[in-house]
């Protein structure tokens, strides 16, 4: 992180923000104080009106509200590896009883149109990048601010992801396989879908925006007019945001079909989600029947784009300039 993350304040209790943690500027004591509630699945319950003022002063009179704070800010559960692992990587739990829940299975008849739905509840608010404006604008300061935007997006996407039905009845092992070798797409397709308004700019994040000579400074203008190809391939065709949340779920559903232990599975969720897809356009584009075949076929572009971004990153890490945080780094190794 650049030294300038020091100046932040924490959002639970306004302390100095150590770094972004699930999610969030935080500092360091609501961090630990997050992870313990979520590691231990804590319950705390308000002695007054559950309306307690959480600040640096105050923030260990009460856990109930400071929890509740934690979460209003946008920290996420989904951020905290409930079983860390002394001296080797860290395993993760299924947080979720897909046979307690009716949205899970893609086998049961949910409604086409209701699957659309819930994947736009689903979709993640935009993130900020927050880049200190008193830092001169260098490569190493554009590369460490995407880094950063990365990690926090990767943590928001594993959120997303347990929330597309179907996904969280797979096996744990078939749902990090999936996010493994799909959250490079995932996240490119959200630039990609938050840059449709504008002309040659890819918007990183609601803050942070690049044109043609930003991207020549940070050293990723292929790259980045590589994912200007697919802008303007959505913007010929259209893409409404029904349509991107359908197809970011097979973008990382299709992802890793070669590596699951469960292809049924996986195959049966892929197919509930094209038959989303296809009935979305049939209700909303008769006079196009091709149409979702054509959005279906923009996939191989890209994850052709997620492999060249991968493969950028990788030089960047072996390069040793740019810090990175773990969530990124691992992936990274993952997809190398």
């Amino acid at each position: 992180m650049l030294g300038s993350v020091a100046k932040r304040v924490c959002l639970v209790c306004g302390d100095v923000a150590s770094g972004y943690h699930y999610g969030v500027a935080s500092c360091e004591a609501c961090k630990a104080f997050f992870k313990r509630t979520i590691q231990g699945n804590i319950e705390y319950s308000c002695p007054a009106s559950n309306e307690c003022e959480i600040t640096k002063r105050r923030r260990k009179s009460c856990q109930a509200c400071r929890f509740v704070k934690c979460l209003s800010v946008g920290m996420l559960r989904e951020g905290v590896r409930l079983d860390r692992v002394r001296g080797g990587r860290q395993k993760y739990k299924r947080r979720i009883d897909a046979e307690n829940s009716p949205y899970l299975h893609p086998q049961n008849t949910l409604p086409q149109k209701k699957l659309v739905s819930l994947l736009l509840v689903a979709e993640p608010e935009g993130i900020f990048a927050m880049p200190d404006p008193t830092v001169p604008e260098s490569d190493i300061k554009a590369l460490t601010t995407l880094c950063d935007l990365a990690d926090r997006e990767l943590v928001v996407n594993i959120g997303w992801a347990k929330h597309i039905p179907g996904f969280p009845s797979l096996s744990l092992a078939d749902q990090m396989s999936l996010l493994q070798s799909g959250w490079m797409e995932i996240l490119i397709l959200r630039v990609v879908f938050r840059s449709l308004g504008l002309d040659e700019k890819l918007v990183y994040a609601e803050d942070y925006v690049m044109d043609e000579e930003q991207s020549k400074l940070a050293g990723l203008l292929d790259l980045n007019n590589a994912i200007l190809q697919l802008v303007k391939k959505y913007k010929t065709m259209g893409l409404e945001k029904e349509e991107f949340v359908v197809l970011k779920a097979i973008a990382l559903a299709n992802s890793g079909s070669r590596r699951v232990e469960d292809s049924e599975a996986v195959q049966r969720l892929q197919d509930v989600l094209h038959g989303a897809l296809q009935d979305y356009e049939a209700a909303h584009h008769p006079e196009d029947p091709r149409r979702a075949g054509k959005m279906i076929m923009t996939l191989p572009l890209l994850r052709q784009t997620a492999a060249r971004a991968v493969q950028h990153f990788c030089s960047i890490k072996q390069d040793g300039r740019v810090p990175m945080h773990k969530l990124f780094l691992e992936l990274l190794e993952a997809k190398a």
